[in-house]
């Protein structure tokens, strides 16, 4: 048996360190704007308070802040210092922290926690209980916490899918492989082949896996509350996902806990 559990807790996953030259043909700013217009009215419609500021944990390439910060101060926070430097170049008026989301203390609250879809990189119930406590420590009563993780384990099914984009004299394109090592594990594989082109013609093949978590939908949930929020699954709208099933979470931090 395939034992992936090698590469943790850490996982070097070179997307993120090695090839963040490469981040924006994998994935262009303009791809996040209808994403990021569905998470404003979200926080919009639950955020019991006037949302002012956002707190982004795994924030990657700061795509999602690039549209968000213009009603909202963002915050952003990565492990990673390539995606921060990367960020810092597309949002430079965001204050940019490195930390990782299961153990960051910033002494803060903010009105919105936004924790996208690097939340998937959360292996354990352990570890996902711990990015969910820090979203509780940082969200002001009344604010709205919210969760995306990639899959649950109710709609995930292995699979593929490819992509890319051309950049000024470069370009790439990636295969993704989705597949379970063990039903019986938490967890999912996606193998990731990158074929970068660059400007004089020369093509270099990277391999690249990422081991995701992969849980239920009441664990979610039950995870959550056990946190202090109240939790809520909510259909993702997206024109990408015509397919129903697909959801994200949040957390409903109470106005006092006379409320929870």
């Amino acid at each position: 048996m395939l034992d992936i559990r090698k590469n943790l807790p850490f996982q070097k996953i070179k997307l993120y360190c090695d090839l963040t030259d490469w981040y924006q043909l994998l994935t262009p700013v303009e791809d996040y704007a209808e994403e990021a217009a569905f998470y404003r009215r979200l926080f919009e419609t639950h955020c019991q308070r006037l949302p002012r500021d956002l707190l982004d944990l795994g924030s990657g390439g700061g795509h999602n802040a690039a549209y968000l910060k213009t009603t909202l101060t963002c915050t952003l926070v990565d492990r990673e210092p390539a995606m921060l430097a990367l960020s810092r170049r597309l949002n430079p008026e965001c204050e940019h922290v490195r930390g990782d989301m299961r153990s960051i203390r910033l002494g803060r609250i903010y009105d919105n926690v936004l924790v996208h879809d690097a939340v998937s990189y959360m292996t354990t119930r352990a570890d996902l209980a711990d990015a969910i406590a820090t979203a509780f420590a940082h969200t002001a009563p009344g604010g709205v916490a919210m969760f995306h993780p990639d899959y649950v384990s109710e709609t995930f099914e292995p699979g593929t899918a490819n992509g890319g984009s051309d950049g000024e004299g470069r370009a790439l394109r990636y295969f993704e492989w989705r597949w379970l090592p063990d039903t019986g594990k938490e967890m999912y594989v996606t193998d990731m082949a990158f074929l970068l082109r660059d400007e004089s013609g020369a093509v270099e093949v990277i391999h690249d896996r990422h081991i995701m978590g992969l849980f239920s939908r009441a664990v979610w949930l039950n995870l959550i509350a056990a946190a202090g929020f109240k939790p809520l699954a909510v259909p993702f709208e997206h024109s990408s996902h015509t397919e129903s099933g697909h959801e994200l979470f949040l957390g409903l931090r109470p106005i006092s806990e006379r409320d929870t």
